[in-house]
């Protein structure tokens, strides 16, 4: 067979396929949408911020109750940092009774079972190791709450009239100053009425409020007094407790007159009785003072 009629069909055939394989490869490298979906930029989402523990009516008057932090036993508490780091907590118990815990020491402030349709169970409580008086009237001395929370070596503070009716205490008057323990100072201070016609019912020199300093933190608890003059004198407070009720205490109008005095960074109304919040808390709108209310009716 001749050559020619050999090699041209083979030459022919090897064309033919090298085009049908080119057209494949070029098909199989074609991109689909479905294959490579477009590219999008995501958007960071801002974190969710968790409410507050504690309730704070601050400057405004805002209030969000129903995130109050509270104790095993249901009380209000707030918790604050002393300048060692070491946390000190507030229990609201009522009107004029606080409870404080620090380090594993327990005080109480004028604890009073019975007042106003309101019961505490200190016999629940833990022992107190400190007990602060700051006068004898029946809604801040009540030798039977201090019985439940006394044990063996628990200190009893308070003024002469108070420890003559219990027969027993620490007596301080105004003025004077006790070393606790190393980190732990107190000092009584004055607490009186200065309305004519009201000095009857906390006459001057006989009752206590008290500075009480707790690892550097200053703890202003007022008792029950108006805005006096000895204010002036009471600086770097941390926290204030600022009785509120007239005739006895103070009226919305002096407590943010003892508020300018003091300038503590909290305060605390108790001791309020009937007294509106509401007044209190748009007369202190312009203050640099952190206004919180509790349960101290």
């Amino acid at each position: 067979m001749p050559y020619n009629k050999v090699i041209y069909p083979f030459i022919f055939i090897c064309i033919a396929a090298l085009f049908i394989f080119g057209c494949t490869q070029q098909q199989k490298v074609q991109p689909s949408e479905a294959q490579t979906p477009p590219q999008t930029q995501s958007t960071p989402q801002p974190a969710q911020s968790s409410p507050s523990s504690t309730t704070s009516v601050t400057n405004n008057g805002d209030s969000n109750m129903q995130n109050t932090q509270r104790d095993a036993f249901g009380y209000e508490m707030d918790v604050f940092q002393t300048p060692s780091g070491k946390n000190i907590t507030f229990h609201a118990i009522k009107h004029g009774s606080i409870r404080v815990e620090f380090d594993n020491l327990e005080f109480e402030i004028d604890p009073v079972i019975n007042l106003n349709d309101k019961k505490t169970d200190y016999q629940a409580f833990p022992d107190a190791d400190y007990i602060l008086v700051t006068h004898e009237h029946f809604d801040h001395l009540d030798p039977e709450a201090i019985q439940a929370l006394e044990k063996q070596n628990t200190e009893i503070i308070t003024n002469a009239a108070c420890a003559e009716k219990l027969g027993r205490g620490t007596v301080m008057a105004n003025g004077d100053k006790r070393v606790l323990r190393e980190n732990i100072h107190l000092e009584a201070v004055p607490a009186y009425n200065t309305t004519p016609g009201r000095e009857k019912y906390h006459p001057r020199g006989r009752d206590n409020g008290f500075i009480l300093t707790i690892d550097g933190f200053r703890i202003y608890i007022a008792g029950d007094t108006e805005d006096i003059p000895e204010m002036e004198g009471i600086k770097n407070i941390d926290v204030a407790f600022l009785p509120c009720n007239q005739p006895f205490t103070m009226t919305p109008a002096q407590l943010v007159h003892a508020t300018s005095m003091i300038q503590p960074k909290v305060v605390f109304p108790y001791h309020y009785g009937d007294t509106s919040m509401d007044e209190l808390k748009s007369l202190l709108t312009n203050t640099p003072s952190e206004l919180r209310i509790r349960q101290y009716q």
